[in-house]
């Protein structure tokens, strides 16, 4: 059986993209789901964030991008049992421009998800802050589309934007491919935030998560500390909001 692959992607910094994508996936291996993590945004945030040097990852989302080694031989284990990483680092970003020679460059990610078994239950892919060929790579490759925003003014303009992009990746590479868009940094007592929320839900209505993630001061500690959220701070809500995400993405993948 293949795994469920999620990227999680907005053209947009700053919307809490790669904390995402950590603290999903540990929530997701505590739930008894196995869980590859892909960093495939040249910052190499996830990866730092992760508790590895980016600067001495050799063995890199490079060689997937380029079709050069397997996900299995890329794989690193992380501090959370069951979630597993293969990082960024040297040469992802040159990769970005190297793999648009390839004939079929689109679907080189998708071959590489698929061509070896078993892989983890879920796969999650940190895409990097763009449009261009890794983003579409990703999307090709996956079941689902996580777009993560604020309730912000500009952060809720980009999504259009973003909305078209999926849209042309499934209607050229991937038919499957579905999109949910989650609310993260939200302040319930703003003002602004609750009504630029509902906005969202009206214009969004079933794309949008149930869940929500709000501000929580924690998650920065969760980043220097070079752990998931969900692992450094458990009782905290943001780290209860990712797990309650967790379920509602099991429940739909199902």
């Amino acid at each position: 059986m293949n795994p469920y692959v999620i990227a999680v992607c907005n053209q947009k910094g700053g919307v809490a993209k790669t904390t995402t994508v950590s603290a999903l996936g540990a929530a997701l291996a505590a739930g008894g789901h196995s869980a590859l993590l892909i960093d495939l945004d040249p910052s190499a945030n996830l990866t730092a964030g992760l508790g590895f040097s980016p600067r001495k990852m050799h063995q890199n989302a490079a060689e997937l991008l380029l079709g050069n080694a397997t996900p299995t031989e890329l794989s690193r284990t992380t501090a959370v049992p069951q979630m597993e990483l293969i990082p960024s680092g040297p040469g992802v970003e040159s990769a970005s421009q190297l793999v648009t020679t390839h004939p079929q460059y689109a679907t080189v990610l998708r071959q590489a998800l698929t061509a070896r078994k078993p892989l983890q239950d879920f796969v999650l892919i940190d895409c990097p802050p763009s449009m261009g060929s890794i983003t579409t790579a990703s999307l090709a490759a996956a079941d689902l589309a996580i777009i993560p925003t604020q309730c912000e003014y500009f952060a809720i303009q980009a999504i259009g934007s973003t909305f078209n992009f999926i849209r042309q990746v499934r209607a050229r590479y991937n038919p499957r491919l579905s999109y949910r868009i989650l609310v993260t940094m939200f302040d319930r007592r703003g003002k602004l935030h609750t009504q630029l929320y509902d906005k969202l839900q009206a214009y969004c209505g079933e794309a949008l998560f149930s869940s929500l993630i709000g501000f929580d001061s924690k998650l920065r500690s969760s980043q220097i500390a070079g752990k998931p959220i969900t692992v450094f701070a458990p009782g905290t809500r943001a780290a209860r909001q990712y797990r309650e995400l967790a379920q509602e993405i099991v429940d739909y993948a199902q």
